[in-house]
């Protein structure tokens, strides 16, 4: 009984002829071990990332040219930009449309503000204000006639007033609705 645990460590123990060699590198035969009072190296790091490699020194010519730019005057230096594109025949820029776009309060104070004439409106929504409670059978034929709305919808529609009765409607259809349930005993406005 004692001898089953016994007898598995043995089969899991390794066999000379499988034994792999030790990994630890004091003893490795090539190993050299560190100075201890060696500093550690140090790299030359670029300030920057630049993925085309070292760039050759710009030739004398350019090095004239910049000095050259660096005397001029700032007007002088502020119509380079303009005269090197013409004479490179560069595309012009266009300006960029902000329109549609939340620039803050002070995105929008740098242009002129220019007064915008009130579009004339096309659609218009009739809203039944009140009705005589005598009439109520009168308004509700008539809001029937022009919503073609079943009875009870109708009726429903009606009791709720002040509610929209259409929406969407031109000028002319707006004021014959409200000429019909003016006649028929209610208060129907435009909106």
């Amino acid at each position: 009984m004692r001898f089953t645990p016994l007898s598995r460590l043995i089969c899991r123990l390794p066999r000379a002829d499988t034994c792999r060699p030790l990994q630890s590198r004091a003893l490795q035969t090539g190993f050299v071990p560190k100075d201890p009072q060696a500093k550690p190296r140090k790299y030359k790091i670029p300030q920057f990332y630049d993925p085309y490699g070292p760039r050759p020194p710009p030739s004398e010519k350019i090095i004239q040219l910049a000095e050259r730019i660096g005397a001029l005057s700032e007007e002088e230096r502020g119509q380079i930009m303009p005269t090197l594109a013409e004479r490179l025949k560069l595309p012009k820029l266009q300006p960029i449309s902000t329109e549609g776009m939340d620039l803050g309060p002070e995105g929008g104070a740098a242009l002129p503000k220019v007064e915008e004439k009130k579009a004339e409106k096309t659609a218009f929504d009739v809203k039944l204000e009140k009705f005589d409670a005598s009439a109520k059978i009168k308004v509700i034929k008539e809001v029937r006639a022009f919503t073609s709305l079943g009875l009870k919808e109708a009726k429903d529609l009606v009791e709720k007033a002040p509610v929209v009765l259409k929406q969407g409607v031109t000028k002319e259809e707006a004021n014959d609705m409200i000429e019909k349930i003016k006649a028929a005993g209610g208060a129907a406005v435009m909106e």
